[in-house]
Formats: structure tokens, C-alpha cells, sequence
């Protein structure tokens, strides 16, 4: 194995393990000290408060939680089986937000049967974003930095910009 792939999973790892960490720290603590007593950080746009959650995002899908521990699992053992085959630190850190935000809401799952949420967001008056853990914003942040990733590579490899059989 090259020293590129060997990097990109070492990141992917320790990636996965600090997003884990944090998300199960929180968790703890959100469920210790949260119920019943909401903590206002920001007045009328950011509170933190004890809430669960049986479905996925935007808490569709509440009567099918298995749904989603099950491709929770399925997206784990993808990124498990491929995790020595990327060369891209930045594939790697964004499979290691996946990869931890999914372990760590599929910790949940199996924990407590739902998700534990604790931050709840108001954009404007009258809605509020759907409460959500750092679990999820690993996640989203995890696939905002592959798409990039995707986009910013596209086109490397090539090794010309000529069409093929043509002069130079």
C-alpha cells in the first residue's frame, strides 16, 4: 500500500474517532443536563435543549426507525471496505465525518431506539430548522467536503486536454 492511500485512511480514522468522540460527549451531556431545563444561548435563535428522534432527517420516517439503522450500517460497511482506497486527505477527512456522524447516531439507535437531538435552531419568527446533534452536521459537512472534493479533482488524470489522435 502506498504512503498516500495509508494517509488518507490514518485521517479517515482519526477523523471518525474525534467526530464519534464529540458527538457521544455531547450526548451524554445534553441528556444529563438538558431535560426540563433548556439552556437559551442566543435569545430567540439558538437553544439547547434535551429532545429524541425515531426517524432520520427532519424526523421523517418516525415509524420505521429500522429503516435507517440499517442504512446506517450499510453506509459504515461501505466506507469500512474502502477506507485504504482513497488518496485525497480531504475524501478522507469527509469519509471520517460520515463515518462518525453514522456511528454516532446508530450508537443511539441502539442505545435508546431513537436519537438524541439537543440543538434547535430558529431561522426566522415562527421556524424553527428541525433540531438536530453533531452527529448530523458531521454528516452534512462529511458530503459537503466529497462533493467538493469531487468538483475540485474533476478532470484530473488526464493526461492531455487534446482529444485523442489529435496533433499537439
Amino acid at each position: 500500500m502506498d504512503a498516500r492511500r495509508s494517509r488518507a485512511a490514518r485521517t479517515l480514522f482519526v477523523v471518525a474517532v474525534v467526530s464519534f468522540g464529540l458527538d457521544r460527549i455531547t450526548k451524554i451531556w445534553a441528556e444529563a443536563t438538558l431535560p426540563g431545563s433548556p439552556i437559551e444561548v442566543v435569545p430567540g435563535v439558538l437553544t439547547l435543549r434535551f429532545t429524541t428522534n425515531s426517524g432520520g432527517a427532519f424526523s421523517i420516517g418516525q415509524s420505521a426507525p429500522w429503516f435507517f439503522v440499517g442504512v446506517s450500517a450499510v453506509v459504515v460497511a461501505i466506507i469500512l471496505a474502502t477506507s485504504f482506497r482513497h488518496t485525497s486527505r480531504i475524501v478522507g477527512v469527509g469519509l471520517g465525518l460520515v463515518l462518525g456522524g453514522a456511528l454516532g447516531n446508530l450508537s443511539d439507535r441502539f442505545r435508546h431506539g431513537e436519537v438524541i437531538d439537543w440543538l434547535h435552531v430558529v431561522l426566522w419568527d415562527g421556524y424553527s430548522w428541525p433540531d438536530f446533534n453533531f452527529a448530523d452536521s458531521f454528516v452534512v459537512v462529511g458530503v459537503a467536503l466529497l462533493i467538493y472534493e469531487m468538483f475540485a479533482s474533476e478532470g484530473e488524470g488526464l493526461e492531455s486536454s487534446s482529444p485523442p489522435g489529435s496533433a499537439t
